[in-house]
């Protein structure tokens, strides 16, 4: 366990006292992104502006593994943050949790108490795009979904994201606490419309006024996120152990770079989060739409490709000139025509994302991007694809992106190994996969999942042609050439 007694010398402590500290913030998702982004946002106020404002970090996945929170408990709630590079290593311990919270060890009444703390001010989410039971090819609530079924039947004690913060907001409201602003910070298009959506929704079919109070006193506003956090692995722990000075279970390690995008619409008082790098907005979208293309999409692009090829890492991926050039490519001529983005140097924007990805230090694995793709698609390669078909324009790399994904969920890699599929449906896109012979009937059949890419793709056949050419080339040279051969003519 992490022991501040010890840590090394060169890796930086918390220089603010703790117990100032108040628990203003409720976080939904204690991962590695979480903890390498916004609560270092938070403890550079702490250090720097003197600021008050503390997490309740909060797990609820009742399924879960709940050993990072426990591990958190036992070391006073610290934890150490290391931002990678290829010139070498900065650590610090953070500082600004002040409690934590999980479903799975507490109960769900307990999360629920801890939202309904008075002082409570935002709720913040970081659950991947599946937490929030929504449908990916329109943002709106999946009523059919499990845990909703669940939920609206026991909305007493909930098991989803939409349910838990219902519960939370009828619970405060009976009690006449003030509302609270509901912040996602996860990687969809206008997240805040979407959390929106769904917890609306679930209101509706619950209490009608309940729903109609949401409406009216409760804000979600919109973020961007970016920084590239690797998920931990034991071995990252134990070196990152050897630079510490001590084991810490809750370790992260991520790059140097660091953004958030925020729309500025709170109703219960925020941080100052402008003064430690954040950028505060009206109109989030043009930043959201921006990274998520650029960046995410040519990140998907190089998981299902790169994994094919048997690459591992990004960085591997980026030691490969070909697909180096098809990733910038794609950003700057299939991606950069479909955005809002106004007075932004896309093309440097693009270089600045490939010097990233070429950092050697942090070891991003593509089979991490690669999951939960049923989910990531729409967003980040299928809204560009509709673009660019009614524009009449060029989209070679983002159909090759997903002829590689189709390739991918196949299930078994260019060398015979079995691949393991993480996605929400992934017992969906199995029996997919066994109920049709590799070509032609494989694409038609992952196609058609109208939950992914709605009624009109499925249906263009410019698409599906162009879809069903790059595949065949996938089957017929491997994932390597094919992309050696596209970007050569491109």
């Amino acid at each position: 366990m992490l022991s501040v007694e010890k840590l090394a010398n060169d890796v930086s402590l918390p220089d603010y006292d703790r117990t100032r500290l108040r628990p203003r913030i409720l976080h939904i998702g204690f991962g590695a992104f979480h903890r390498a982004h916004q609560a270092v946002c938070a403890d550079r106020l702490a250090r720097e502006q003197q600021s008050d404002w503390g997490y309740i970090e909060c797990g609820i996945n009742l399924q879960g593994n709940s050993k990072l929170v426990s591990n958190l408990r036992q070391q006073d709630c610290l934890y150490t943050v290391t931002e990678m590079a290829d010139s070498g290593k900065t650590s610090r311990a953070i500082g600004v949790i002040c409690d934590t919270v999980d479903a799975r060890t507490d109960g769900i009444e307990a999360v629920i108490e801890a939202m309904s703390q008075p002082e409570i001010a935002i709720v913040s989410i970081t659950v991947t795009e599946k937490g929030y039971c929504h449908h990916p090819a329109n943002g709106q609530l999946n009523l059919e979904h499990p845990v909703i079924q669940h939920d609206l039947a026991n909305p007493d004690a909930p098991h989803s994201l939409p349910g838990v913060i219902l519960a939370a907001v009828k619970r405060r409201r009976e009690r006449g606490l003030p509302p609270f602003s509901v912040m996602s910070c996860d990687n969809m298009p206008e997240n805040g419309h979407v959390t929106r959506n769904v917890v609306v929704q679930l209101a509706e079919k619950h209490d009608a006024a309940l729903a109609d109070y949401i409406r009216h006193h409760l804000t979600f506003p919109s973020t961007m996120v970016d920084r590239i956090v690797p998920a931990m692995t034991q071995e990252a722990l134990d070196e990152l152990g050897e630079t510490l000075g001590c084991y810490d279970p809750v370790a992260v390690q991520c790059e140097p770079f660091f953004q958030w995008v925020i729309e500025d619409n709170f109703v219960n008082g925020r941080p100052a989060w402008e003064k430690a790098g954040a950028e505060l907005v009206q109109d989030v979208l043009p930043f959201e739409e921006m990274k998520l293309r650029m960046l995410n999409g040519s990140h998907s692009f190089l998981a299902y490709l790169g994994y094919l090829a048997g690459y591992q890492h990004i960085s591997d991926c980026m030691a490969d000139e070909h697909f180096l050039h098809a990733a910038r490519t794609l950003m700057l001529a299939e991606q950069a025509p479909t955005l809002r983005t106004q007075n932004v140097d896309l093309t440097a924007y693009a270089d600045s994302l490939i010097a990233r990805y070429q950092n050697r230090a942090i070891k991003h694995r593509t089979w991490q991007i690669a999951s939960d793709g049923t989910q990531k698609l729409p967003q980040r390669w299928l809204d560009s694809i509709r673009w660019h078909l009614a524009h009449n324009s060029r989209f070679d790399l983002l159909a090759l992106g997903v002829a590689g994904w189709i390739r991918y969920v196949g299930g078994v890699d260019e060398q015979g190994a079995p691949v393991e599929i993480n996605d929400p449906l992934k017992e969906t896109l199995a029996q997919r996969v066994s109920e049709s012979a590799d070509g032609e009937a494989r694409i038609a059949a992952l196609l058609s999942l109208q939950k992914v890419f709605g009624d009109d793709l499925p249906a263009n056949a410019q698409f599906t042609a162009c879809v069903l050419h790059f595949y065949q080339l996938l089957q017929q040279h491997g994932a390597k050439e094919t992309v050696k051969r596209v970007i050569t003519s491109y």
